[in-house]
């Protein structure tokens, strides 16, 4: 039994004509009969009453062509999920992020193209954004989130949110309030991530720091903004963070102070140029919309 026999015998079940049958499926009517004859020899069971006037199915007919149907839209089925292995859409989707932007939404994308695409492997890289631009350029990562600036000619990127800064602190251990003059700050002891691992970044908190006139005393540095919390968490240090990080890290004993929002920091989307992709186009439209 070959596929086209019941591709044939679903064309004369639904047509009830072989002539009608046979022009459908443009073949002659001789051959489509012939091929009929081969399947019903093969099951051991007539399917077609034939006369000269109409084709009928028998009972045994009826029940085979409902159970074919099914057969067929899983063979279809199955046909859309071949091709979308061809495509790649069932082999690894790779994101870049950086800790502090590590949040639900990021959480919620994975389970989106987890839902939209069940054969996808998606894996998950905390990256500087150094490192995320390096490996972007080189196709080995296929989303990155990163902080700007970005400048390359091998990355498409889109604005996905301009955040603000805060300062956080340990508030059984200090108190800041909106209108105290933070150039006292100078005399705490500060957290911040290591100028190695995000130099732009911590460029930019010592700016902040500058112009509200004082020089911040970095004594304890990460690589991750969790243990930067945690430090502060722990009465080790103050810290200045982006603003979004409120929404994500609650804790009774930590207090978040908001900065003025002429300091602000972008959060890019980038992918690699001319890598377009329908995961990479879901990706981007779940994020943004």
């Amino acid at each position: 039994m070959e596929l086209r026999h019941l591709k044939y015998f679903l064309a004369v079940a639904e047509e009830l004509n072989f002539t009608k049958a046979s022009e459908r499926l443009c073949i002659s009517q001789p051959p489509l009969s012939r091929q009929i004859k081969e399947l019903e020899n093969e099951l051991g069971a007539v399917l077609l009453e034939r006369s000269n006037k109409k084709v009928s199915l028998t009972e045994a007919g009826k029940y085979f062509r409902e159970e074919i149907i099914s057969q067929m839209q899983d063979l279809d089925a199955i046909m859309m999920k071949t091709r979308k292995i061809s495509e790649n859409i069932n082999g690894e989707y790779r994101i870049g992020y950086i800790s502090s932007t590590f949040s639900d939404d990021i959480a919620k994308l994975v389970q989106f193209l987890t839902n939209k695409y069940p054969y996808l492997k998606i894996k998950l890289y905390e990256v500087s954004t150094s490192k995320q631009i390096l490996a972007l350029e080189q196709s080995k990562l296929d989303l990155g989130i990163i902080r700007a600036p970005l400048s390359s000619i091998k990355i498409s990127s889109q604005l996905w949110f301009k955040d603000t800064y805060s300062l956080v602190f340990n508030n059984k251990m200090d108190r800041v309030e909106e209108g105290d003059d933070l150039s006292l700050l100078k005399n705490k002891v500060f957290v911040f991530f290591n100028k190695d691992y995000a130099p732009v970044y911590y460029d930019n908190l010592i700016e902040i720091c500058a112009q509200y006139g004082f020089k911040p005393n970095i004594v304890h540095e990460s690589n991750n903004i969790n243990s930067i919390i945690q430090l502060v968490r722990n009465g080790l240090g103050i810290s200045i963070v982006p603003s979004s990080l409120k929404k994500s890290h609650h804790y009774p004993e930590l207090s978040f102070l908001d900065l003025d929002d002429k300091f602000s920091t972008d959060v890019l989307l980038a992918i690699p140029k001319h890598e377009k992709s329908e995961i990479a186009d879901s990706a981007l439209s779940f994020l943004l919309g």
